[in-house]
């Protein structure tokens, strides 16, 4: 891929407001709570958070170790502090404004709303997943389809169709949570003719920035059998009390922040 083409981010991973808690076990949970806390629950008022990214594809493989930072819902920074030749690629995410940095020719690219859906870093993810301008409690019409055990765990199953003027490209999306802490377990996202299009799985729940969430999100593509791109938090803080000017031009190219 293309430096030129490093679009939007890693943020949504980690950014944005603190949902209000939903009780583990709410006796009249609906969808759109459902919705809700899977959209925010690697977001805080405030965040930090580092992780893998490891892409298999049929040609190639790579590897990538992150550093993020959030504020809110608009305002993220993300850098690469590994491999070498790619250490200090930074995102910026300033309202619905983004920037990527890039060191090797000094330049910082401001990103276009069209490369939202494009992959970032020759993975499967796109620059939406990890940026999170989207929210499916927002942008969907939900309801609960399935509510029972599979695989020996209770879960609901919620079907989301996108409301008629939302900014998504997926014609319906499929997602399961376990019941007794809401936590996803996979969403299945289908295009406009019904067909599966990626199986993203959650898996490895573990206590991070004082909430139990998957540690891991895996991404399969229905069309390339044996690629898949998985994530893999391994530190995740809020309420760091970071200011909006810390998410600045200057910052996104400060290389001190992917050391």
């Amino acid at each position: 891929m293309k430096m030129g083409k490093v679009a939007g981010v890693f943020l949504a991973i980690f950014l944005v407001i603190l949902p209000p808690i939903i009780p583990a076990r709410a006796s009249a949970v609906t969808s759109r709570d459902i919705l809700e806390r899977v959209d925010d629950l690697w977001r805080g008022k405030s965040s930090y958070a580092e992780m893998s990214m490891n892409v298999v594809t049929v040609h190639w493989k790579r590897s990538l170790k992150i550093k993020a930072w959030s504020l809110g819902k608009d305002y993220s920074l993300l850098t690469i502090t590994y491999p070498p030749k790619e250490k200090g690629i930074a995102t910026l995410r300033a309202g619905k404004e983004i920037w990527n940095y890039l060191p090797r020719v000094n330049r910082v690219i401001k990103v276009p709303t069209s490369m939202m859906m494009a992959g970032w870093m020759g993975s499967h993810f796109t620059n939406d997943d990890l940026v999170k301008e989207s929210r499916m409690s927002d942008d969907y019409d939900s309801r609960i389809t399935f509510k029972g055990e599979r695989e020996e765990v209770p879960v609901y199953e919620i079907t989301l169709i996108p409301k008629p003027d939302a900014p998504v490209v997926w014609g319906k999306i499929l997602v399961t949570v376990r019941q007794d802490e809401l936590i996803p377990v996979t969403s299945l996202y289908y295009d406009e003719d019904g067909n599966l299009a990626r199986t993203m799985t959650f898996s490895d729940v573990m206590r991070l920035g004082g909430r139990n969430l998957p540690a891991t999100m895996a991404l399969t593509p229905a069309d390339k059998p044996g690629e898949r791109t998985v994530i893999h938090y391994s530190v995740l803080k809020f309420g760091l009390g970071l200011k909006k000017n810390f998410f600045s031009i200057r910052n996104l190219s400060r290389r001190d922040l992917s050391q």
